[in-house]
């Protein structure tokens, strides 16, 4: 038996909507990685580009937990002497909203030019509004987070 390994044709390539409304920034981002890289498809290899697009709307009501939002930096470099800056995540959500989880995003998948084809799918929003519900085939009901399976209750027995 010889071991499958899918070619472009073989990949079908679908449209998630996640809605990023009080959803724990790093949480969020491990779950958008994971559907760019095609980690949720059988057909999963890591040398390929298996996975589908990922449409994220109210990424400016992402949260941190803690005190990352006064503690956490994002650095940027000018390129010229002294050009180093240094700015905090409240900083960076009010400058642009969609910076924080792109670069968390950016930080999981891998770091070369297969990364950056998967980051290519990656839209993010500030709003609840897009302009891709033409890429939906019925009307997309944005993926909440998993609820935790409620365990049963022991039945007492009777005596």
């Amino acid at each position: 038996m010889k071991t499958y390994s899918p070619k472009a044709s073989d990949i079908q390539r679908a449209w998630h909507l996640i809605d990023g409304q009080g959803q724990t920034l790093g949480r969020l981002a491990a779950r958008v990685a994971g559907i760019l890289r095609g980690k949720d498809k059988a057909i999963f290899t890591p040398s390929l580009d298996t996975g589908d697009f990922v449409v994220v709307v109210n990424s400016s009501q992402i949260r941190v937990t803690g005190k990352k939002a006064q503690d956490k930096l994002y650095y940027r470099h000018s390129g010229y002497p002294g050009g180093f800056k240094a700015f905090t995540w409240e900083q960076t959500m009010a400058k642009d909203p969609t910076r924080a989880l792109r670069l968390a995003v950016k930080g999981m998948l891998p770091k070369n030019s297969l990364g950056k084809a998967m980051l290519r799918k990656l839209k993010v929003y500030p709003g609840p509004d897009h302009p891709h519900q033409a890429q939906f085939k019925e009307k997309p009901q944005a993926k909440e987070k998993p609820q935790a399976k409620e365990k049963p209750q022991a039945k007492e027995q009777e005596k």
